[in-house]
């Protein structure tokens, strides 16, 4: 499975829902963890971010954001 296949993936079904994760399973063949995992990968790989560059940003926004709320819990 490519990078490219994992930020298609997300580019059509952005969040995260249950409805999701069971499409990750039929479509991808893949448990939602390790689906994370590839996501953040490619999108933080040149391949991935030269493939689908919008998407990229957005997953690796996504990622910051919520280092930053874990942060601040922590902190607290």
């Amino acid at each position: 499975m490519t990078y490219t296949t994992i930020l298609a993936f997300e580019r059509r079904h952005p969040g995260n829902s249950p409805t999701k994760r069971e499409l990750i399973r039929h479509t991808l063949g893949i448990t939602d963890i390790r689906y994370t995992v590839l996501l953040l990968r490619a999108a933080e790989s040149a391949e991935g971010i030269a493939a689908d560059p919008v998407t990229a940003r957005m997953v690796r926004e996504r990622g910051e954001m919520r280092a930053r709320e874990r942060g601040r819990r922590t902190a607290a």
